[in-house]
């Protein structure tokens, strides 16, 4: 047997109890483990590992293994694919790499692409959780005979009166609700998350007690398939035809200069505009269709009143069954806390959502997450189709 196994590392670490079988029967119950190769992850698996489940590692191979096996902060191939097999070795668990590159570009990149092309600022991680991860990785879980897929994000969930609910975990400068909010109910019944009651401090800890390689690796910046934040230079290789030339109005109508294409530009946005004016100017539009790029004072971003298309609802009760508005706090982006909103859930997975006080920068593409207004639930989230100041 491995020697980390017969000594008291795993021991000192905390039991979990993933709400499966009893622990007589967990040696035969298979739980297969979403391994990216980084420290949360890693003792994730080391967790289920401790629980006495038969622990089966999986890391996707997403992009290209050349290029991202020389780039820092990334994830899902090269180095963290050497990374997660060293991790599974380590804890004596089997360890497998599937080959999704087709899928994930179908799925993220060029969904991604496309979106920006369309004017929008797309959120691929929450595509990749949605489609990549929660639909194909978890319909292999299953097909590998497993009775629940973990991962090492940051959130919780625990059992209803009407089913799973979702909330956000204990560390809530870690917390992965925004990019997870479209996880569906019959997912989250499959799903597993063990990190919900950890800090990210504690989790080095433990890495560290087992020894794992892993246990300083920098966090993941970047979106994983762009190199240094280049969102245009990765548009431009995909689709070589994008940079159509338009151009930069004010919001007064007046022309002020132009530009090589909208995919350089994001609602916002103040630096880069290829404009010189004596006063700041930022985005505050973008119409593709037309290839015309509005700029205006800060102001001139403030957004109170958001309609959302492809709402999930994790919700008590069945989504737009009335037209009730109902208080809620809202998020409409990773860094920033849920704020005090009016919700209206309509028909075909749509909703509006009233800010009680505007906010900046809200565009096309993002998602809006919503949470109880009086707990840490998370209530649902919808993409943001359209955004006023009233």
């Amino acid at each position: 047997m491995n020697a980390i196994l017969t000594s008291k590392a795993l021991q000192e670490m905390p039991a979990i109890d993933l709400g499966i079988g009893s622990p007589d029967d967990r040696a035969g119950q298979r739980v297969v483990i979403a391994m990216s190769g980084g420290v949360d992850s890693s003792v994730a698996a080391a967790l289920v590992k401790r629980a006495g489940y038969d622990a089966v590692g999986i890391t996707l191979q997403l992009y290209d293994y050349g290029e991202a096996i020389r780039r820092k902060g990334a994830c899902c191939a090269g180095q963290d694919i050497h990374d997660a097999r060293a991790v599974a070795a380590k804890l004596d668990m089997p360890h497998y790499v599937l080959d999704y590159e087709s899928r994930f570009k179908e799925s993220v990149m060029d969904e991604f692409v496309d979106s920006y092309l369309a004017g929008h600022t797309p959120i691929p991680c929450i595509r990749c959780n949605e489609t990549v991860k929660f639909r194909d990785l978890l319909a292999t879980a299953r097909d590998l005979g497993a009775v629940a897929l973990v991962t090492g994000h940051y959130i919780a969930t625990r059992q209803g009166a009407d089913g799973w609910e979702m909330h956000r975990p204990r560390d809530l400068a870690r917390d992965q609700s925004y990019f997870l909010f479209s996880t569906t109910q019959e997912q989250l019944d499959f799903l597993r998350f063990p990190l919900a009651d950890l800090t990210k401090e504690q989790i080095r800890d433990y890495a560290a007690l087992l020894d794992l390689q892993v246990a300083d690796k920098p966090d993941s910046q970047d979106i994983c398939f762009v190199p240094n934040g280049d969102y245009a230079g990765v548009i431009k290789r995909l689709r070589p035809d994008c940079s159509l030339p338009g151009e930069i109005r004010h919001i007064d109508g007046e022309v002020l200069g132009s530009h090589m294409g909208v995919l350089h530009y994001t609602i916002g946005q103040r630096r880069g505009l290829g404009i010189a004016t004596g006063d700041p100017l930022f985005v505050v539009a973008i119409d593709a269709d037309k290839r015309e790029v509005t700029v205006g004072p800060r102001d001139a971003l403030a957004r109170a009143r958001i309609s959302l298309d492809q709402v999930n609802w994790l919700g008590d009760g069945a989504p737009g069954a009335t037209a009730d508005t109902i208080a809620v706090r809202a998020r409409i982006r990773s860094t920033g806390e849920p704020a005090a909103a009016q919700l209206t859930l309509k028909k075909d997975e749509a909703a509006e959502i009233v800010l009680a006080e505007a906010e900046e920068g809200v565009a096309p593409g993002q998602a809006c997450v919503f949470y109880a207004a009086d707990s840490d639930r998370i209530l649902g989230g919808g993409w943001i189709s359209r955004a006023t100041a009233d």
